[in-house]
């Protein structure tokens, strides 16, 4: 069981760092480029990285990673380590309340309001919609980032306390 859950941590902990670069490359260099171009096309940038990240890498690294750690905090428990157990359980919790809620509960409204529009069509609108979207979406962008780079921390003392060979109950 030992050997299951420490492929599982390390696992989890490499889709942990994927994802959080993934958010931390968007609020660091992907929106502030969409700021320098004109606000049509930032709008349908944004648009098409929407319809694009819908792809099975996306989901299966996006879904995967808190069901992996959650399976490395059963694998763990099960095999009498609780300190790792409950490490790979805090990193999955992390990741669901800083990452995949966020995602759930404010980015992807704000993703289907911007993909409803026409961006050519809003005028001189474009500019005052996109500085709304940016403005609200990065922020906690960057809060998905920082909660999947923290998440990481606990994986991490999961599998130190994985390899450490005394059982700990």
């Amino acid at each position: 069981m030992k050997m299951i859950a420490e492929a599982m941590t390390l696992g989890a902990l490499i889709l942990m760092g994927t994802m959080a670069g993934f958010f931390f490359a968007f609020s660091n260099t992907v929106m502030p480029g969409f700021e320098i171009v004109n606000s049509v096309s930032a709008i349908e940038g944004m648009q098409g990285f929407n319809l694009v990240v819908r792809n099975p890498v996306f989901f299966v690294t996006f879904f995967l990673t808190p069901v992996i750690a959650i399976i490395a905090a059963v694998a763990a428990f099960l095999g009498n380590r609780r300190k790792a157990a409950v490490c790979a359980g805090a990193g999955a919790v992390i990741y669901i309340g800083g990452a995949f809620l966020v995602t759930v509960v404010h980015h992807i409204p704000l993703n289907e309001t911007l993909g409803a529009l026409d961006a050519r069509a809003l005028d001189g609108r474009a500019a005052e919609t996109w500085m709304t979207y940016s403005n609200n979406w990065t922020p906690m962008n960057t809060v998905r980032a920082i909660a999947c780079a923290v998440a990481m921390t606990p994986l991490t003392y999961g599998i130190v306390f994985l390899r450490d060979q005394e059982t700990i109950a």
